[in-house]
């Protein structure tokens, strides 16, 4: 009996160690990968290369255009920094590139109130094919990244097997945690094994990291960003309840400011983050952003929704056969949040509805606002009918809240 007793205290102390604490919101910033993947062409493309100089840059507009005290403050290094590992089997950066070492650039980093975040691959190489973290080196790399003052680590699982990779990746969280230096975890282990259950135990993985890629990398396009949405609705039962402070689902980057979305596309994308609770890592160039997609992206009311203390990731609540699609987030103080997504294509769809079909408590008033208006919404029955009218693969979002019983309301104003 003792010895079972032992062996409990033991497991329940290895949890615990594996709680950093962190991200206790989703976390928001700026991410290389999707908009410069692994340019490292720096002769002929100095200014678009994976180098000290555009992560600078990014810092720059992160701290000066508003980014960073809207919350946007991860500066988040992605594959091709790294140089090689030197004589004593250090991981050290491409010194071309990065002549002044990553610990210069999470000083320029945390001077500017931003954190710095990196890359490294839970097996031999990264995908890109650069020195990864083997088994072996785990303990190193750890200490590594906690002397450079790095922030976060995302650990990809590109050339490694299941059984590397159920050891490596609690093994990095306990080495992180064990630094001493508190260092978000964000892992792949859950793509790289399909992400779903029997093969993925999220009850574990909550336990070991903060967030976590599920599915397939985004790609710049609506379809790529629908084809994410569709696996995260399909799967929904399984992901949602998973979901939470200090812990959560990562459908990828937002593509918003980059080639692939519409104006309409890029708010809807915008809007689904939201509301599923995802972290917000922009990946665009953040000096030649167009003042359009600034709005979506610092949109102060979407940002308060995403970041709620609550952390209770949204659902799919409703789909017509008009294509059209209503997802819906709790969040503090009784509030919700829903976004009206149409998936047609032809032309923008009058969408009439009453709160009551989308299973809000009967004798409620509700007042609110529109997330990308600013419109309000005032008095609000749960069984008075509205229309939203919804764009071409567009959305409208609401933020609601109740203010009293049926019975006390004396008025409704028009929507």
């Amino acid at each position: 009996m003792l010895r079972k007793t032992v062996f409990l205290l033991v497991l329940v102390a290895q949890v615990l160690m594996l709680e950093n604490g962190l991200l206790r919101t989703p976390p928001m910033g700026w991410l290389a990968w999707e908009r410069f993947r692994c340019n490292i062409n720096c002769d002929q493309d100095p200014k678009n290369c994976i180098s000290e100089r555009l992560f600078m840059e990014m810092a720059d507009r992160l701290a000066q255009d508003g980014w960073r005290d809207l919350g946007y403050v991860y500066l988040n290094i992605d594959d091709c920094w790294i140089g090689g590992r030197d004589s004593k089997g250090r991981l050290v950066p491409d010194p071309k590139r990065f002549p002044h070492g990553i610990a210069f650039l999470a000083d320029y980093a945390h001077s500017l109130g931003l954190k710095l975040g990196i890359y490294e691959d839970m097996g031999k190489m990264t995908c890109m094919g650069y020195p990864g973290t083997t088994l072996d080196k785990i303990e190193l790399d750890a200490g590594t990244f906690a002397e450079w003052k790095v922030d976060m680590l995302k650990l990809d699982g590109c050339f490694s097997t299941s059984k590397e990779r159920a050891v490596g990746y609690p093994k990095m969280a306990a080495a992180l945690n064990a630094t001493g230096r508190p260092i978000a975890f964000s892992c792949s282990w859950p793509a790289y094994e399909g992400g779903l259950p029997p093969k993925v135990n999220y009850t574990l993985i909550a336990n070991i990291c903060n967030l976590w890629r599920n599915f397939d990398d985004i790609q710049d396009s609506w379809r790529s960003v629908l084809s994410i949405v569709d696996w995260f609705v399909k799967y929904q039962d399984i992901l949602q309840p998973v979901a939470g402070p200090g812990h959560w689902n990562d459908p990828d980057m937002l593509l918003i400011g980059n080639y692939g979305l519409s104006f309409e596309e890029s708010r809807a994308q915008m809007a689904l983050w939201t509301v599923l609770a995802a972290p917000l890592f922009m990946s665009t160039d953040l000096r030649t952003i167009s003042p359009q997609n600034i709005d979506i992206l610092q949109n102060p009311l979407m940002i308060k929704i995403n970041q709620d203390r609550l952390g209770i990731q949204g659902r799919r609540i409703f789909k017509s056969k008009s294509q059209i699609e209503v997802f819906k987030r709790h969040l503090s103080n009784g509030a919700s949040a829903l976004v009206y997504f149409s998936r047609r294509t032809d032309m923008p769809y009058h969408f009439h509805c009453s709160l009551l079909e989308l299973n809000y408590p009967k004798s409620r008033v509700y007042e609110g606002q529109n997330v990308f208006t600013g419109d309000v919404i005032s008095g609000l029955k749960s069984e008075s009918n509205f229309t939203v009218i919804i764009n071409p693969s567009g959305v409208v979002m609401w933020y609601l809240y109740p203010i009293k019983n049926q019975g006390f309301s004396k008025q409704m104003s028009q929507l």
